[in-house]
């Protein structure tokens, strides 16, 4: 009898481990010019027992082909490459936003292309990733045009999609982007908007942790 129940414990693990984490987005997901393993979804993954894919790249847009963009190439929108996540993930989350909300500004075309790159996005993880639970979370509240269109046009489309939503456009957010003070301690550097520090992670990391258990846990 411990042997058998030794053995349901042992395939219970293993079931837990293998399931897959897809993050896919800008260089919010790829933590822009600091190791990937000080993420806070890097480090929710290993809470959790979950096997970890970042499919994060700097400059990267939901909606704009950004592969002959100025002087880099940022490779091109989310839509267009979303099918090189990993298909049989149990949880895709999605962050993603920053640079289409700089992009887009005030501009109602824009502001609509962001939105049908958006449903295009989400209807294609939804099909190439079946068996996932997606979940977004929104850029900070950064206070530049762009950015509350950008996060209501997520809110609406997730809503439709059924996909929950980490809220971060509200000044109830733990990450005080506004604050000098704020991003001098937690974030890469203080004119930085959008890359949090190893502390800042570690900050932010419990809510994130609250919001994946509750939204999108099986």
């Amino acid at each position: 009898m411990k042997t058998l129940l030794s053995l349901l414990l042992l395939l219970s693990a293993s079931s837990l481990r293998a399931q897959v984490l897809n993050v896919i987005g800008d260089s919010y997901v790829a933590n822009h010019r600091c190791p990937q393993e000080e993420t806070w979804h890097y480090k929710l993954a290993q809470q959790l027992g979950l096997t970890y894919r970042n499919y994060g790249r700097n400059g990267s847009c939901v909606a704009f082909d950004r592969t002959h963009d100025g002087p880099y190439n940022f490779g091109p929108a989310m839509w267009q490459r979303y099918e090189a996540l990993d298909s049989t993930a149990s949880y895709v989350i999605i962050i993603a936003g920053h640079n289409d909300a700089d992009k887009c500004r005030d501009n109602k075309d824009s502001l609509q292309m962001f939105r049908d790159s958006l449903e295009t996005l989400l209807t294609g993880i939804e099909r190439h990733c079946p068996n996932a639970r997606i979940g977004y979370v929104t850029p900070w509240y950064v206070p530049r045009p762009g950015f509350r269109q950008v996060c209501r046009i997520i809110r609406d489309c997730c809503k439709r999609h059924g996909i929950p939503v980490l809220w971060n456009y509200s000044s109830r957010c733990p990450v005080k982007v506004r604050s000098e003070e704020f991003r001098r301690q937690y974030f890469q550097g203080v004119d930085d908007t959008a890359h949090l520090n190893a502390a800042g992670h570690d900050l932010y990391l419990p809510t994130a942790l609250a919001w994946f258990e509750r939204e999108l846990r099986r």
